[in-house]
């Protein structure tokens, strides 16, 4: 439900809302208040046997579930509990990624202190970059997300300095030798060539500090602008600047699903 001193914030995605039964609450109502779509159209899922709980297989819409089942959709995890909350955050470029002030400078914090759960950012942006971050009170998901056994793919776009060559890509994908290691890219692109600047998109699993600034600058073209656009299967989109919106359904899902959740 709404908090009525913050009405503008999210309702709560909690699927075992309203009145206990004994046996739980119906399937498709679950479904639904998770995210996953409209009270019809998890039933059909659920008729056509794409509903999984607890290793099983659910065909009958009259199946009630408790609050401790573990739901599958087509293979990804339904995220049914209501202590765990998921946002995308577009941190604006002079933010420091950090819950408490540094300095001067504006933090995570001053944007989403007016929430009743503590949320933790995942991960950390250069107070230089803007782009995604996304927020949490999921203790094992933001771990997973920042461990590096789990390489969860990260996209970024970053104007630089010089005109890139056709063949930079290639190099990249190679691999670059840092002063902290070897750092290879798994994509690069070419998205806007310039006189003395170029725009480029480039997806790499590394989250070492400061990454792609490093890389790029090794090869001869340092970052002006860079923005992270995406990490796992969340993007930016058109999120505007220090704006946050909820992760839910078939989206929470699959960034569940990226981390073995």
């Amino acid at each position: 439900m709404r908090d009525s001193k913050n009405s503008d914030r999210p309702a709560q995605n909690t699927a075992f809302e309203g009145e206990e039964h004994p046996e739980g609450q119906r399937l498709q109502k679950v479904l639904a208040h998770a995210g996953v779509g409209s009270r019809r159209a998890c039933e059909a899922l659920i008729v056509e046997g794409r509903v999984e709980v607890d290793g099983s297989i659910i065909t009958e819409l009259g199946a009630r579930v408790g609050p401790d089942a573990v739901i599958y959709v087509d293979g990804q995890r339904v995220n049914t509990s209501p202590e765990h909350e998921v946002f995308a955050f577009h941190k604006p470029e002079n933010v420091v990624s950090t819950m408490q002030p540094e300095g001067n400078l504006r933090c995570i914090g001053d944007y989403v202190h007016t929430r009743e759960a503590r949320l933790y950012h995942v991960g950390r942006l250069d107070v230089a970059t803007s782009g995604l971050l996304l927020l949490t009170n999921y203790g094992e998901l933001a771990h997973r997300l920042t461990h590096p056994s789990f390489e969860v793919p990260k996209t970024y776009v970053a104007m630089v300095q010089g005109k890139v060559a056709p063949g930079l890509g290639r190099k990249l994908i190679r691999g670059v030798e840092l002063e902290d290691g070897f750092v290879t890219v798994d994509s690069f692109a070419i998205k806007e060539l310039r006189p003395h600047s170029s725009i480029v998109e480039l997806t790499l699993h590394s989250g070492r500090n400061r990454v792609v600034r490093r890389l790029l600058s090794a090869v001869g073209h340092p970052v002006t602008i860079l923005t992270r656009t995406q990490v796992g299967p969340i993007r930016l989109d058109n999120l505007g600047e220090g704006k946050m919106r909820p992760i839910n359904g078939k989206e929470l899902s699959e960034l569940l699903g990226a981390v073995g959740l």
